[in-house]
C-alpha cells in the first residue's frame, strides 16, 4: 500500500497543513512563518521542495547550546568531564530520534514515496534530523526562547534519568588498556546493513592478547561503543576489570 504523505497537497509559500498546525500545537508554538515549519518537515528525497538541511545544520547549533546550558546549571558541582558526558548523551543521534517518536514527528515528514515506502518514517537517521530541523524552525521563527522552551519541556526527563554521569564504555576501554600498559583499542568497520537511510554497522574492536570483539548499531559511534561494551563484559567475566 502506498504510503500518504499527510501534508499533501503541496503548500504554497506561507502556508501549513492541518498535520502541520496539529505539530505546531504540539511544539508548543505558534509559527509566524509557517513555511518554516514546513521546510523542517521536507525531507531531501522531496526535491522538488526546499529541504530540512540547513536548518538541520542550525538546530545542531542550537540543541547543542541549549543542552550545555541546561547541564551547566543543574549541576554546578560537577567537572568539565562529568558535563561533557551528560552533554554527548543528551544531543547523540538515539536522543533525538526518542523525542521525535514522542511528539509523533515521522507522521509529518514529508518523504518520497520510494523513502517512506522503505520505512523512513521510523528511521532514527531520519528522524534525528528532522528533529533538529524543526529545533531550527522554533529558533528562527520564535528567537531562543522558544526553542529552548520546547528543548527544555522534552529533554529535561532524560537530564532527570541520569542518575550520574553516563559511562563511555569506549573510554571505559581505552582508559583500561591504558593502565596496562596496551595500545589503544582498534575499531574495524566488518559491514554495513540496511538502506542507506537507516544503516546497520558492525563493527569489531580488538587489543593485543585478547579476542576480539562486535558490536552493531545505527551509526558507527553507537557500533564501536557496543563492541567496546561486549569487550568489557569479557575482561570483567575473566576478572580482569
Amino acid at each position: 500500500m502506498a504510503v500518504r504523505d499527510p501534508l499533501r497537497p503541496l503548500l504554497q509559500p506561507g502556508q501549513v497543513s492541518a498535520a502541520g498546525k496539529a505539530l505546531a500545537e504540539a511544539l508548543g508554538h505558534d509559527f509566524a512563518q509557517p513555511a518554516l515549519l514546513d521546510q523542517a518537515l521536507t525531507h531531501p528525497s522531496a526535491a522538488a521542495r526546499t529541504t530540512y538541511e540547513r536548518l538541520e545544520f542550525l538546530g545542531d547549533r542550537v540543541l547543542g547550546l541549549i543542552i550545555a546550558d541546561m547541564v551547566f546549571r543543574t549541576y554546578p558541582d560537577e567537572p568539565e568531564g562529568a558535563l561533557a558526558r551528560r552533554f554527548a548523551a543528551l544531543v547523540r543521534k538515539e536522543a533525538l530520534a526518542r523525542i521525535a517518536e514522542a511528539i509523533d514527528l515521522g507522521t509529518h515528514l514529508r518523504l518520497s514515496r520510494g523513502e517512506a515506502g522503505q520505512g523512513g518514517r521510523g528511521s532514527q537517521t531520519l528522524l534525528a534530523d528532522a528533529c533538529e530541523a524543526v529545533i531550527a524552525a522554533l529558533f528562527v521563527d520564535g528567537g531562543f526562547e522558544a526553542a529552548r522552551r520546547f528543548v527544555e519541556r522534552w529533554w529535561r526527563p532524560m537530564l532527570a534519568e541520569q542518575a550520574g554521569p553516563p559511562q563511555d564504555d569506549k573510554t571505559a576501554l581505552q582508559e583500561w588498556a591504558q593502565g596496562r600498559g596496551l595500545p589503544l583499542p582498534v575499531y574495524r568497520l566488518r559491514s554495513t546493513e540496511g538502506p542507506p537511510h537507516d544503516p546497520i554497522f558492525d563493527i569489531e574492536v580488538s587489543l593485543p592478547d585478547h579476542a576480539p570483539a562486535q558490536g552493531r548499531g545505527s551509526s558507527r559511534r553507537a557500533a564501536e561503543t557496543a563492541a567496546a561494551a561486549a569487550l568489557l563484559a569479557r575482561l570483567k567475566g575473566e576478572g580482569d576489570v
